[in-house]
């Protein structure tokens, strides 16, 4: 081989193996096929198409391998692992003074008007409502706390009244027959720590003051969670692009189902270090609602793979990595089978992900065939 022949096919090797890298990923796996270009394709397009031309001339040199160009939708995906579970705990402090006389079991559910908890035998109550029950509520009161009670008295069955955040002697005499149904003092007002907001339902989690402890100081009695299965993905802060509101993943479980859900919050962890001194760790935390609770029945708690669509191609033609040939003119091309002849066609490539890549070439269609090398 002549010495300019020999550059020429040094070159192209070169480019081969230098074109395009595997995107490397954090702490999980891009799904990202690996993509080398070897040498002996290299050297099979290093004829060039001589003059600029849109194809090489047919030979008759059949590559030992082939493959189909097909028409698909292309996702680069990139996976991160998550914690299932109800989301975060919430504290419940005693508020009411005396000692617990009954207390749930972890994993109970408590709806809208059932006791969560009794101290000397008296019950206090879950009731619906995003502001925390912060004060004693009587005749004269007004507020979001006002209107929160009188929804859920009416919600239960206890009319009479005007729903509008102002505690009349309607709204008391309400209270006052919902008091005799729970065995209460039929005082009319509503003490505080008698009742406990919520958003909805909610699912005890772990139990502090047991049976036989006295509560009242505010000490903690309880935590509790939400009822809807969730899952808490955490990502780097280089990789918060990936996780935005509204965001549709999937979530692939031990049982091994995969369930779709939409990122729901966005929140931005620090962590001190570990190491006195050490500069302390930014992360990334995405809240995902299961799509489909049912699927994750039986699971009470689990590590997950989250799988976050990075980019989407829709509707395009890919070939795999590897049927790509770098050309001795700069590029790639594909070399195409026909019968018992070939031709290169060059190409312009987009998004490579789980082996494959998108190509447009002129004449390039689904259903062609093109070569692999060996």
């Amino acid at each position: 081989m002549s010495d300019t022949a020999s550059d020429l096919v040094s070159d192209t090797v070169a480019v081969g193996r230098g074109a395009v890298r595997r995107r490397r990923r954090g702490r999980a796996a891009a799904g990202v096929g690996a993509v080398v270009l070897v040498a002996g394709a290299a050297v099979a397009a290093g004829v060039g198409f001589g003059g600029g031309g849109a194809d090489t001339p047919a030979v008759a040199d059949l590559p030992p391998g082939t493959a189909e160009v097909t028409r698909q939708t292309m996702l680069d995906t990139d996976e991160v692992s998550g914690d299932l579970g109800y989301g975060a705990t919430t504290t419940l402090a005693g508020r009411v003074t005396g000692v617990v006389t009954e207390a749930p079991l972890p994993g109970d559910v408590i709806r809208r008007g059932r006791p969560i908890y009794r101290v000397d035998n008296r019950p206090v109550v879950l009731m619906y409502g995003q502001v925390a029950a912060y004060r004693t509520l009587a005749p004269g009161a007004t507020g979001a706390d006002v209107r929160q009670l009188e929804r859920n008295l009416k919600a239960l069955g206890y009319g009479g009244f005007t729903v509008d955040g102002k505690y009349t002697a309607l709204t008391a005499n309400a209270v006052r027959r919902w008091q005799k149904q729970l065995r209460l003092p039929q005082t009319g007002l509503v003490e505080q720590g008698r009742v406990v907001f919520a958003p909805g339902r909610i699912r005890i989690d772990t139990v502090t003051a047991g049976v036989n402890q006295s509560t009242g100081g505010g000490q903690e009695v309880l935590r509790y969670t939400g009822t809807s299965r969730q899952v808490t993905a955490r990502l780097e802060v280089s990789r918060q692009a990936l996780a935005r509101t509204g965001t549709k993943v999937r979530v692939q479980l031990p049982n091994g189902q995969d369930v779709t859900g939409r990122v729901a919050r966005i929140h931005t962890v620090v962590e001190p270090s570990a190491d006195p001194g050490g500069r302390p760790e930014t992360w990334i935390e995405a809240v995902v609602p299961l799509g489909r609770p049912k699927a994750a029945a039986g699971i009470e708690a689990a590590v997950v793979t989250v799988v976050f669509t990075a980019a989407e191609r829709a509707d395009v033609l890919t070939v795999p990595v590897a049927a790509l040939v770098a050309l001795a003119e700069g590029g790639y091309g594909v070399e195409v089978v026909e019968g018992s002849t070939t031709r290169y066609v060059k190409v312009a490539t987009g998004l490579f992900a789980n082996g494959r890549v998108e190509v447009t070439g002129d004449g390039l269609r689904a259903g062609l065939t093109v070569g692999m090398p060996r």
